[in-house]
């Protein structure tokens, strides 16, 4: 598909107030929240702002204390899984920024600002979490070797090569394949750091760092939830998407993710399975299960078998509905009160 999509001027006061189209429609460029074209942009956007929070307001002095205690090979896989996934939000950035240049609503704009935004505040608290743990030599250290980490760059490379495409040459395809690559960046990758440090607030270990990861995951829910969104608008504007060979994609690259996020659990567990408590044969069929899930929002059947429920049956205790049902969050760090989490923002994503 050699056709592309053309970036957005910054206003077009002729056209519409109310967007005909996402990627291929008019625009005038002001934003009027109460004459928008999908309702449903709005309730993403109050999720995100009242999603707000800042790595600050979470209390690391146990962490700090605690991380002295800890087994070495258990730091050692703390500070790889960390690290890693600094690195993907460090990408996600300004890839949200690159896509926003071509999309033609300016609701649907100011939603990608925003998970911009937080993409950055995720970073902030990664570096937050170092910075309560070791000195700065060592964190840059940690960020040096994942530029060159094989099991890294091997997972890694088909989301940067699919970003990159689709900066290079804007098609309706490359497009299309950039966020069937969030989703799994966002919605399959970083389930095994979520599992990991679940795993160890549940033992009261790392409570801070847990809380802090809790706050993102809630994010990130919210960000796959829109890119899926964005999937099915661009294939009902681009018809001709919506075709075989773009199934067949979602399928194969859905797989693909989930054999390396597989892979990428042993690399990282296999040795200290019986130090951190975690099985995982449980966590490989947790993967499944979410990618299940991916699929199914996609308006896909599941590619693998059916889990009558959820695999890892601990960690439901930290969904976002679980959470939202008292005043203080799961780990008692801190009210969670001005979040406003509860039914309609929780997606009964674990």
């Amino acid at each position: 598909m050699t056709n592309h999509i053309k970036k957005i001027r910054m206003l077009e006061p002729t056209h519409p107030t109310k967007a005909t189209g996402v990627f291929k429609g008019e625009a005038s460029g002001f934003l009027l929240w109460n004459d928008i074209q999908y309702e449903k942009f709005y309730d993403t956007y109050t999720q995100l702002i009242n999603n707000f929070w800042k790595p600050s307001s979470v209390n690391m002095i146990q962490d700090k204390k605690q991380w002295g205690e800890m087994d070495e090979d258990i730091q050692d896989a703390f500070l790889d899984i960390l690290t890693m996934i600094a690195g993907m939000d460090s990408l996600q950035t300004p890839t949200l920024v690159e896509i926003l240049r071509y999309i033609k609503d300016p609701a649907a704009k100011a939603i990608l600002a925003n998970m911009a935004q937080q993409e950055s505040i995720h970073n902030e608290s990664y570096s937050y979490i170092l910075a309560s743990l070791i000195p700065v030599g060592k964190q840059k250290q940690l960020f040096d070797r994942i530029k060159e980490h094989p099991e890294v760059i091997k997972r890694n490379q088909p989301i940067v090569d699919a970003y990159q495409t689709f900066v290079d040459d804007p098609s309706p395809q490359h497009l299309f394949e950039a966020l069937i690559h969030s989703t799994n960046l966002e919605g399959i990758y970083f389930y095994l750091a979520f599992a990991f440090y679940y795993n160890l607030g549940r033992q009261n270990i790392m409570t801070g760092s847990a809380t802090m990861i809790s706050y993102i995951h809630r994010d990130e829910m919210v960000h796959f939830d829109f890119i899926g969104m964005l999937i099915q608008i661009l294939m009902y504007e681009y018809p001709e998407l919506n075709n075989e060979e773009n199934k067949k994609f979602i399928y194969t690259t859905i797989e693909k993710a989930v054999e390396l996020e597989k892979e990428w659990s042993e690399y990282m567990l296999e040795d200290i399975q019986t130090k951190a408590d975690l099985d995982l044969e449980e966590f490989n069929e947790y993967i499944e299960y979410i990618a299940n899930k991916r699929l199914r929002m996609l308006g896909l059947e599941n590619l693998y078998k059916e889990y009558d429920e959820n695999p890892m049956p601990w960690i439901k205790t930290f969904d976002d509905e679980s959470i939202g049902l008292t005043k203080t969050d799961f780990f008692e760090q801190k009210s969670r009160t001005y979040s406003q989490v509860n039914a309609s923002n929780g997606f009964d994503e674990l």
